[in-house]
Order: C-alpha cells, then sequence, then structure tokens
C-alpha cells in the first residue's frame, strides 16, 4: 500500500537536514578470511541461550556460496539495518544466500542449533522490527534477486529476495504489469505475502490474487512447490499468512496488458478543506470505476509550514474515461496544486522511493475501515494533533473493486471487505528521542482504532497481543494452524504475524 510513499512524501520537509547515507549490504564487497570469534552466543526463537563455536560457523561457511557474517565484518551493520532506524537489533550472524540450496542451508542451521531466533530481511520495510533480530540469525535476501518474464504464457518468474521495482521495469517493457506495491524498493517477498496491496489492486487484484505459484523452503529446510494444484494448503496459506510457513524462493505471477502510460499524481487542498475531501470519497468510492486507485493523506510536516489534505490518483483506464472519472475531485473546486499528469507506471511507480531511507524513524498503527462514515471523518479532524518537531500524517488508500470480487476465505487475507486501510504515523529525525512523537500517534489512534476491522500483516504493529493477530485472521484461522503444523510445527518462523501452531 501507500505507507513508504506517504510518509516519504510527509518527510521531504525534514530532508533539509544533513544525515548520513548508508550503502545497501548487497553492494558491499565480502572477504571470506575475516576473522571469525573463537565462538558467538546466540537465542533460540523460546529465549534460551545457545553457543555456536568456531568450528559450527566454519562448517556453515564451507556449504555456503553466499557470506555469512559476524559482528566484527565489514558489511554487517548495513546488512543488520532495515528502513526503520527505531529497530537496531544486531543478530548474531547474518546469511547472505545466493540461491536456494543456500536457503536450505541456513535454515537447517537455525533449525538443527536449537531453533535459532529467525528474521528474513528481503527490503527491510518492516515497520514493526521483524526483519532483523536481536541475538539471533538473519537470512538477509539482497544476493538473491532476478526477475524473468514469458511475455507469451504472460508470467513472471521472481526470486524471493528481488524488489518489486524489478518486477514492474521488465514485465511493463514487454506492455505487462500485475499488482505490486507503491515504493520501487519494497521486498516482492515481504509484500506478496501479506496480500499485496497497490495502485493496480482495485483493477486487477492484490498481488495475491494474480500468484500462480510459489516454491517454499518450510521449517525442514526441503523446497516445497505450492499451486492450485500442489501442495494446495501451502498456497492457500502463503497468500496472505506472511511469512509463517518458510521462505517463497520463488513467485509465479500472471500479467495483464496495460498501456504504458498512466494518469498520475496528486490533487492538493489546504487541510481545511479536509472535511469536504474525505466526505467525497466516502459518496463516491463505492461507485468509482475499477480502473481509478485513490488514496488520500493529510498532513501537517514540522516547522511553521502549513497543513495539506490531498488525493493521490492513478488511472489505468483508457484516456477518454479519465475526466469523468475525476468529475466528483473536480467539483470539489479549485486545488492548491493539481500534479496529475500522464507518466510512465515504472515512473510513478519510483514516485515514492525513499533515497536517504534511514534518516528518519517513525512510528505507524493502521487497520482496516469498512466505511467511512461521518463520525470517522469527524474523528480523523477533529483529533489530529500536529507537532512542529515531528511530520503527522493520517492517510489510506482504498480498497474495493477487483479485491473485494475474492472470498474472504479463497485465501488466508479474509478482509475482502475492507473500504480501505487507514493508517497514521509520525516521523522525526532519527536520533532525537521519539517517545512524545509515539505517545500522540496511540492517543490519535485511540480515536481511530474503534472505526477498524482487523489489520493488514504487513503493519504489523509490535503492541499488538497474540489475541489480536489471532482474531485478525477471522474464519480463517484454525485452516491456517493446520497449515502451520504441517509445515513449521516448532514454529520456527516466527517474527510476523504469528500463528501459533499446536503440535
Amino acid at each position: 500500500m501507500k505507507r513508504r510513499a506517504f510518509v516519504h512524501s510527509a518527510a521531504a520537509a525534514v530532508a533539509a537536514l544533513s544525515f548520513r547515507s548508508r550503502p545497501l549490504a548487497a553492494d558491499i564487497p565480502w572477504n571470506a578470511a575475516r576473522r571469525t570469534p573463537r565462538d558467538v552466543e546466540a537465542v533460540t526463537g523460546d529465549g534460551r541461550t545457545v553457543t555456536l563455536t568456531d568450528a559450527m560457523l566454519a562448517d556453515l561457511r564451507g556449504r555456503l556460496r553466499g557470506p555469512v557474517l559476524l559482528a566484527a565484518d565489514d558489511g554487517y551493520d548495513d546488512a543488520r539495518r532495515i528502513l526503520n532506524p527505531s529497530f537496531d537489533r544486531h543478530p548474531a550472524l547474518i546469511v547472505q544466500p545466493t540461491g536456494v540450496t543456500d536457503i536450505s542451508t541456513a535454515v537447517d542451521f537455525a533449525r538443527d542449533n536449537g531453533g535459532l531466533l529467525l528474521a528474513v530481511k528481503c527490503g527491510g520495510h518492516s515497520y514493526s522490527g521483524m526483519s532483523t533480530c536481536d541475538r539471533g540469525m538473519q537470512i538477509d535476501l539482497s544476493r538473491f534477486r532476478d526477475v524473468r518474464v514469458d511475455p507469451t504464457a504472460r508470467t513472471a518468474r521472481v526470486t524471493g529476495g528481488s524488489l518489486l521495482g524489478q518486477l514492474d521495469h521488465e514485465a511493463m517493457g514487454f506492455g505487462l504489469v500485475t499488482t505490486m506495491g507503491t515504493v520501487s524498493h519494497t521486498g516482492v517477498g515481504g509484500l506478496v505475502t501479506g496480500g499485496g496491496f497497490g495502485r493496480l489492486g482495485r483493477r486487477f487484484g492484490l498481488a495475491i490474487d494474480n500468484l500462480l505459484s510459489v516454491d517454499v523452503v518450510a521449517a525442514d529446510g526441503q523446497l516445497h512447490r505450492a499451486s492450485a494444484d500442489e501442495n494446495p494448503d501451502l498456497f492457500w496459506g502463503v497468500r496472505g499468512g506472511g511469512g509463517n510457513f518458510g521462505i517463497v524462493t520463488s513467485f509465479e505471477f500472471r500479467l495483464h496488458p496495460m498501456q504504458r502510460q498512466v494518469i498520475g499524481g496528486e490533487i492538493v487542498f489546504p487541510i481545511a478543506k479536509a472535511r469536504d475531501v474525505l466526505a467525497m470519497i466516502a459518496d463516491y468510492a463505492p461507485q468509482a470505476p475499477a480502473e481509478l486507485n485513490l488514496g488520500f493523506y493529510m498532513v501537517k510536516p514540522p516547522g511553521d509550514e502549513p497543513g495539506v489534505a490531498a488525493i493521490e490518483v492513478c488511472w489505468s483506464g483508457e484516456e477518454a474515461g479519465l475526466e469523468r472519472a475525476l468529475a466528483p475531485i473536480r467539483a470539489l473546486g479549485t486545488p492548491l496544486a493539481d500534479g496529475t499528469k500522464p507518466i510512465d507506471y515504472v515512473a510513478l511507480q519510483k514516485s515514492g522511493d525513499i533515497q536517504d531511507p534511514r534518516a528518519t524513524a517513525a512510528y505507524l498503527k493502521s487497520g482496516f475501515i469498512p466505511d467511512l462514515s461521518r463520525q470517522l471523518i469527524d474523528a480523523m479532524i477533529d483529533e489530529f494533533r500536529p507537532d512542529p518537531r515531528r511530520v503527522t500524517v493520517a492517510f489510506f488508500q482504498l480498497g474495493g473493486g477487483a479485491i473485494a470480487r475474492v472470498a474472504p476465505n479463497a485465501t488466508a487475507f479474509s478482509q475482502r471487505d475492507a473500504f480501505a486501510n487507514l493508517l497514521t504515523t509520525a516521523v522525526w529525525p532519527f536520533g532525537q528521542d521519539g517517545a512524545m512523537h509515539i505517545e500522540a500517534t496511540r492517543q490519535y489512534w485511540s480515536k481511530l482504532e474503534p472505526f477498524t476491522h482487523g489489520f493488514y500483516v504487513n503493519d504489523l504493529d509490535p503492541d499488538m497481543t497474540a489475541a489480536v493477530i489471532q482474531a485478525n485472521y477471522r474464519q480463517n484461522h484454525d485452516r491456517l494452524v493446520a497449515v502451520k503444523n504441517r509445515y513449521d510445527p516448532k514454529n520456527l518462523f516466527r517474527l510476523n504475524a504469528n500463528v501459533k501452531p499446536t503440535m
């Protein structure tokens, strides 16, 4: 969904401050001859301490093509970090696989050594910090990226560490596309297994609705092919159950023909117009064409800059239908700015990219809303409490369309009835104390949460209890437990919206 792009847009006012940009771990050379400590203390998923000896680590290195990074190694700090620097965690070791065999070997090592606490990092966009860990093993998939498009079959095969911008780029080169998120450096693995919202979701469905098959390394270290015809239980669970069942090493997507040029951009109004904008969306969204994607955000930057209320537009239909689709927005009157224009779809997908992702810290709350009632609109506006020391944002992206035409039990993702995913976030310069911003976000969310019904697992909140997570899967929970019992009976993959096994 649009959360990273909205946060990025809001944080533009902070960008004038000086922050150090760090290179990606995948760009850093590795030297296998670096010194290994005699032994490394690590923890298991259930909190026990284990010792990984020099001999054990040497054996692991010998069975991998990709590197193993320890705290003393160059590249370790960049590999362990995720985009939200609020989670400054230190794994005992980091494995950077280059292929499926490396992934299987790393999973075997984690399982056979007491069930090490295991984090899996693809793009590092986890706002809850689940793609890194303290004193466990992090499997960093940044060296496992590849996209292959079959233009005749209209399919794409994507390796598990790939970023969605790679798929957009390769598929659009053949005039093809499938639903992906809204920030090009988001990892395909994390995005898709949670559901996969994006600018084309109302037209083509969620990313999981376009999955044809997956390959998964489960907790047994074995590769399992899953599709509608092979291991259908795993295929069902992966589509919305997040990383609960293993590491997806390959995704096969259905692609759709689409023109390269779309109409995209933001229509910006004064924040005083927010109530009118929200009322228009509430009335128009249920009947809006599926080719129209709408996002809303209300933001107050730091300092004295005025707040704004804006509509983010992507029209992927025929040009002749554009003005009719935008007529309700035009009826709101003259905006402060209208940035909608013909734009290359791949360029639009990059427009929310974060150039220095670790310069700002953020705290986020989210939940699905079944509608946009007048009471919710009042709460969003009346309880909005900006502060000049932070960026304060409330935003959402619409559901509906093709997303809602799938039965709630057809995939593990059950919130097919959602009007939108509502989020609020605070953003502040990294290094400043964020306690007051976090508390302000919690207070604001306490006024909005009563209007929500469940949450998007990709926005998992570390404050959520196990009971809340279980209830979020709704009628699909018991079936998810059965899949978990088969593929991860000891809960090796627990850093997620966790489905607890009962075996």
